[in-house]
């Protein structure tokens, strides 16, 4: 299945929970926290302004980025977990 977020939203899918602390502890899933990390998986085709422009998305498919703690809603397609969220909860794009 194909999904195409409208205006401004993104589809992120979220990265995977880290198991081990940085000490070496296995972490059980109910100490987990959500990652604010993904992928970006689809984009819009970008924010109309007030004056009728249409203003491209700063993020691209493929982008890695940083997005807020409560960014988003979850939606679930084909089994896996996705993020749909607007593109200003998305806080920085992570470059190699």
């Amino acid at each position: 299945m194909k999904i195409r977020p409208l205006a401004d939203k993104v589809l992120v899918q979220r990265l995977e929970a880290e198991n081990k602390t940085a000490g070496g502890i296995v972490l059980p899933d109910s100490a987990k926290e959500k990652p604010q990390r993904g992928k970006i998986v689809s984009v819009g085709e970008g924010k109309m302004l007030d004056d009728g422009t249409l203003r491209k998305l700063q993020v691209k498919k493929g982008d890695m980025v940083l997005f807020t703690s409560y960014a988003g809603t979850e939606v679930k397609i084909d089994g896996k977990e996705y993020l749909i969220m607007s593109e200003s909860d998305i806080m920085a794009v992570i470059e190699k």
